[in-house]
């Protein structure tokens, strides 16, 4: 891996555990319609999918959605801030690949992710972040992927992406990007990492 020029980091799963910060997020928009808790069936597909996606997954009445996704969107993300856990090494990790790689972020988060990267004081820690709403197709589309590549004019065998899901993988395997697993073996991927620092080890920083 010494042709590496990029690298691109998933958020939710990689970047931060964010389980519990997800439950109690759609468990309140959930709560509010006096809908029960999420399922584990639906927490696997909101903790992977945008929020327009996991909405309608959990909502499947029109009329009953429509009206979620006004409360969901007038509804401030800063209260489950606090659930989010900061995956360990991640600031020590970026601060030796820059200025040497470029970073990016290609995440299915939309309207929280800037917030998130302020609050955590990571807004400076990248060089390019695409999220669901930077594309008209978010992953398992490889367009997030592809879009990083052309921002910075290179070649799918200079990037490398750390992923944590099965939408990561076919993401990766569409775009041709190098896939790094976190912390989930049952994806086929080219490593698997339980560690961001086992990063360092990949790319020989």
């Amino acid at each position: 891996m010494k042709n590496i020029k990029v690298v691109i980091f998933d958020c939710d799963g990689v970047m931060f555990d964010t389980a519990k910060a997800n439950t109690a997020y759609y468990n309140n928009v959930l709560r509010h319609f006096n809908r029960p808790d999420m399922t584990p069936e639906q927490f696997a597909y909101s903790h992977m999918h945008t929020a327009d996606e996991a909405m309608a997954y959990l909502f499947d009445d029109k009329n009953m959605l429509e009206a979620a996704q006004t409360y969901r969107k007038n509804m401030s993300y800063l209260p489950f801030l606090k659930y989010m856990e900061i995956e360990p090494y991640l600031k020590i990790l970026l601060k030796r690949l820059r200025p040497k790689y470029k970073t990016a972020i290609a995440t299915n988060r939309t309207d929280t992710m800037k917030r998130v990267l302020v609050e955590h004081k990571l807004k400076d820690g990248f060089d390019l972040v695409v999220s669901a709403l930077d594309v008209k197709r978010p992953k398992p589309h490889p367009e997030q992927l592809v879009k990083i590549l052309e921002h910075f004019d290179v070649a799918p065998y200079n990037a490398i992406y750390i992923g944590d899901s099965k939408l990561d993988e076919i993401a990766a395997r569409a775009a041709n990007i190098p896939l790094v697993a976190y912390k989930n073996t049952a994806i086929s991927a080219d490593f698997h990492i339980k560690s961001l620092k086992e990063l360092e080890d990949i790319i020989e920083i």
